[in-house]
């Protein structure tokens, strides 16, 4: 009878647990009303937003720096596709590598690696840009979300942790006024922790009121790299862009 009573006591026990473990996730934004509400409202501009900007058109500017180095800007047409995904036309010609045959095939490698590495940094920060609704939600669940105040800017920043991977944060300043994201601040790694990515996005407004992501500066330490992209020219299909 003792060892019945054990295992159901052990058992109550950890139902118990797990009853308040959940709870207590669950109730990350709901224990704080203003924090829920600040979510619950940079879901909806997010979402909003992103139906907006499928109707545009624009040029991206490209700037890179590789260990001190400053390299050609490079120059690209810029539209979503029917996937929902950006597209991208080169507007700008390609600088071919001079010097001999085995100088070229070494710099031709050398251009295919960083453009491997950047593929997998593409799709790493395309879990943060732009923010997931469904994971903005995950992480206020998971209580790894905080919320503080910019009084002087009107803005509130919503700061999340372990939101793509362990370890992570991504810190979105929010104006609740005009319910755009200002910036957003990425720090996240590529597979070890020691291979650092840090994002830097701006935003601003077009006549419409459509949010838009105008500069961004990715920093990637690991490589001694850093580009900075510029967002211009934004028009809508069909019309000729400013």
């Amino acid at each position: 009878m003792k060892l019945k009573i054990g295992v159901g006591a052990g058992l109550i026990g950890l139902l118990m647990l797990t009853m308040v473990t959940g709870a207590a996730a669950q109730g990350g934004a709901a224990a704080n009303p203003e924090l829920q509400q600040r979510v619950a409202a940079l879901k909806q501009s997010i979402a909003a937003n992103q139906q907006k900007l499928h109707k545009y058109q624009w040029t991206e500017v490209q700037q890179m720096t590789l260990k001190g180095e400053t390299k050609p800007q490079l120059q690209f047409m810029c539209q979503y596709g029917p996937d929902g995904k950006v597209e991208k036309y080169p507007m700008s010609e390609q600088q071919q590598p001079s010097g001999g045959p085995l100088k070229r095939r070494m710099v031709e490698k050398k251009k295919q690696e960083i453009k491997d590495y950047l593929g997998d940094v593409k799709t790493l920060l395309g879990q943060y840009i732009p923010p997931n609704p469904q994971k903005i939600q995950q992480a206020a669940q998971s209580g790894n979300v905080s919320l503080s105040k910019e009084p002087a800017a009107g803005l509130v920043v919503i700061t999340f942790k372990n939101y793509a991977q362990p370890g992570d944060q991504m810190a979105v300043s929010f104006d609740p006024k005009a319910k755009k994201v200002v910036t957003i601040n990425v720090s996240t790694y590529m597979g070890e922790a020691k291979d650092t990515v840090t994002l830097n996005v701006s935003f601003s407004n077009l006549p419409d009121g459509t949010n838009y992501v105008e500069k961004t500066v990715l920093d990637l330490a690991a490589k001694q790299m850093v580009i900075t992209t510029l967002n211009t020219n934004y028009h809508l299909f069909g019309q000729p862009g400013v």
